[in-house]
């Protein structure tokens, strides 16, 4: 077995460092708002599709429904969503966007875009990266389900 790669030279560390630097560049504007990151991709994924399950947002987000419970239940004291039983199916339960959650979708307007301005590199280098990282991911993905 060979010797690790230092660190910079390793594309995992590479990506856990670049997380936590757009992390930092949108906590201050997420704190204006009262929300923490988590909790801000979590109602993204509602004003993509409103009315998802806990399990829907959880997949979209690539996380357990045991990691999106409390999250949900956190954003639902804030006033931002509400939790409904589907009555198709009781055991699933949905969330639904409220007045305030709705409104707060203009509010924060698109953090990709401070982001952008703070990278200070053109667009479409941004986008590339964007869709290289998704491949990776996907490929990753893929190799896990043909293993498991």
């Amino acid at each position: 077995m060979s010797a690790p790669w230092p660190l910079d030279e390793q594309l995992c560390f590479a990506l856990y460092a670049a997380n936590m630097a757009i992390q930092r560049t949108y906590k201050p504007l997420l704190d204006q708002l009262g929300l923490t990151y988590p909790q801000y991709l979590a109602l993204h994924v509602l004003w993509e599709e409103d009315g998802r399950t806990i399990g829907a947002i959880a997949q979209r987000l690539a996380l357990e429904s045991s990691t999106v419970t409390p999250l949900v239940k956190r954003l639902e004291a804030a006033g931002l969503v509400a939790r409904e039983r589907d009555p198709q199916d009781e055991r699933q339960v949905r969330v639904r966007l409220t007045p305030g959650g709705q409104d707060l979708r203009d509010r924060c307007g698109c953090l990709g875009e401070e982001l952008i301005a703070r990278a200070g590199r053109p667009v479409d280098d941004l986008r590339a990266l964007q869709a290289e990282v998704q491949a990776l991911r996907r490929a990753l993905e893929a190799r896990d389900a043909g293993a498991a």
